[in-house]
């Protein structure tokens, strides 16, 4: 007998090169007047939307809403401060993967899915291979010394293997592609894997617009 899959409906928030992972925290200032009507609805509901990106490939008429990719996350709406004029600033927090299902034909400023949830994550963090660990701690500290970032490693030394491959993953200034991959892998091993080959290829091609993966 089959399991019945777990699905919702979702308000989402499609923005090139924003992830959410669950468990993190993705801060988000709101000025759009339709993710403001969304942001009104969800403080009104249950306070989730999903965080996706927009397929960068799109090529339908220029007035359609672009497509969107298949995964996204669910973040729950954290702390939030509604300004003066309307914006927002507010702190999701990840809960959830989702596949999206369909997108449903409303009458709202935006967007909403079917989505199907995809399993919890366990309640303890995953654990990278010390192999791992150490290529990913090497690869970052090259690849922020190639992009003149400054970066408190003793803080980074002290995140568990989790935290620290989806927040590298989450913060990284890869392409859309690039960062849908890194959401999508199976598992913390195989992020931390694709992270360290991102930072190798971006790293050697720093400055040539033209070179993604996608």
């Amino acid at each position: 007998m089959m399991a019945t899959r777990a699905t919702t409906r979702l308000s989402v928030f499609p923005l090139a090169g924003a992830l959410l992972f669950p468990r993190l925290h993705l801060p988000l200032h709101i000025f759009e007047p339709r993710y403001r009507a969304m942001m009104s609805d969800a403080l009104a509901r249950d306070r989730r939307i999903g965080m996706i990106q927009p397929r960068p490939d799109f090529s339908g008429d220029d007035d359609a809403a672009p497509a969107l990719f298949d995964i996204g996350c669910v973040g729950k709406i954290g702390q939030f401060e509604m300004l003066d004029d309307g914006r927002y600033n507010l702190v999701l927090e990840g809960q959830r993967l989702f596949r999206v299902i369909r997108e449903l034909d409303v009458t709202t400023p935006f967007r909403q899915i079917e989505a199907e949830l995809l399993p919890l994550p366990a309640d303890d963090p995953e654990i990278l291979s010390l192999g791992n660990r150490a290529a990913l701690e090497m690869e970052s500290r090259r690849f922020a010394d190639q992009q003149g970032y400054a970066v408190d490693w003793e803080s980074v030394s002290r995140l568990d293997d989790e935290a620290l491959v989806n927040g590298v993953a989450q913060i990284a200034p890869f392409d859309i592609a690039a960062k849908q991959a890194l959401l999508e892998a199976p598992d913390l091993d195989a992020r931390a894997d694709l992270l360290v080959q991102l930072m190798q290829f971006f790293g050697r091609h720093d400055g040539d617009e033209r070179v993604t993966l996608q």
